[in-house]
């Protein structure tokens, strides 16, 4: 090491550990009650979580340093996550809502009512114009962005729907549900129809994502499985695990070559999708990761727990 960078690195040590410099934590409590979902900006400067105690909060990345907080929800919120320009956060609840706001004043832009049960998961499209949502009434519906209309209501999972995401091209959403369905379905968004039921999964499917190339998806589920499927054909291309615990969280990686995995137990897995195997599990320091998503530069996984902390770790074998 040069003498100059020497001088630098003793002085960023120096600023850390005065408080100049924010050194990015491990852990911090997020929330008053369980953490139950995250999601990072387009520009990967903020993280918004969703809280069990009725708000959605937002936080500086590296820092952790709290921003914003998002109130109004009248019951947990089950999912936060950015619109693709970074100008709208959707938050949905207990409280049957769905919700838009303005990140930079934290205000309410709109509230989109129509769900008659728990909305647990939505999803912006690539555009920003088109919301998905899935629900406990069992439905999967689309809305317009801008005047929070119904576009359509999709049709309805034969159990609680948990879980919605939006291929990469905009042209599908997948949603996933609880017994008695055990399913994923794959819907057209232009034909707004059904087009595929995914079956396999032997337990409640909680979590889905897309992968880059739009021809497929990954699943998991209560059966402690992670499974690939290839849409055109409804087939099974893996079933890797079981993991040591149920699953809850899912999040493909920003390279696109890897999925991380969370668990009630605390567990969280790395999946290599080329290879189709598992690369490494570590145990987080708490129990109850509803939650995992990576961090822009891919180098951190985060999760979220049930006893109201983030944490960080490695995104490496330990």
């Amino acid at each position: 090491m040069q003498p100059r960078q020497i001088a630098l690195s003793l002085l960023a040590g120096l600023l850390t550990c005065t408080g100049w410099l924010a050194a990015q934590p491990d852990t911090w409590q997020a929330h008053t009650a369980p953490v139950h979902h995250l999601a990072f900006s387009p520009d990967g400067k903020t993280l918004v979580s969703a809280g069990f105690d009725n708000t959605a909060k937002l936080w500086s990345w590296p820092e952790a340093k709290e921003k914003k907080v998002l109130s109004g929800h009248t019951g947990p919120v089950y999912c936060a996550t950015f619109s693709p320009d970074g100008k709208l956060v959707a938050t949905c609840s207990v409280d049957k809502t769905i919700r838009l706001w303005d990140p930079a004043e934290a205000k309410l832009v709109r509230e989109i009512k129509g769900h008659t049960e728990i909305v647990d998961g939505v999803a912006f499209s690539p555009d920003g114009k088109t919301l998905a949502s899935a629900s406990s009434d069992k439905s999967v519906r689309l809305w317009n962005v801008a005047d929070g209309k119904e576009l359509k209501n999709l049709g309805a999972h034969g159990g609680n729907a948990y879980a919605i995401a939006f291929s990469k091209d905009g042209k599908m959403v997948a949603s996933v549900s609880g017994d008695p369905d055990k399913l994923v379905k794959v819907w057209s968004v232009d034909e707004k129809k059904l087009l595929k039921d995914l079956k396999g999964h032997t337990a409640s499917v909680t979590g889905v994502v897309f992968l880059p190339d739009n021809a497929k998806v990954a699943s998991i589920g209560h059966d402690r499985m992670v499974r690939l499927w290839n849409i055109a054909d409804g087939k099974e291309l893996a079933a890797m695990g079981p993991t040591a615990d149920d699953l809850y969280g899912i999040a493909l990686s920003p390279d696109g070559k890897k999925l991380a995995t969370s668990g009630y137990a605390g567990n969280i897995t790395v999946w290599d999708l080329d290879a189709k195997k598992q690369l490494f599990t570590r145990k987080a320091p708490q129990f109850g990761a509803y939650c995992i998503t990576w961090s822009p530069d891919g180098q951190k996984l985060l999760t979220g727990h049930d006893r109201q902390a983030i944490i960080v770790t490695p995104a490496k074998a330990p």
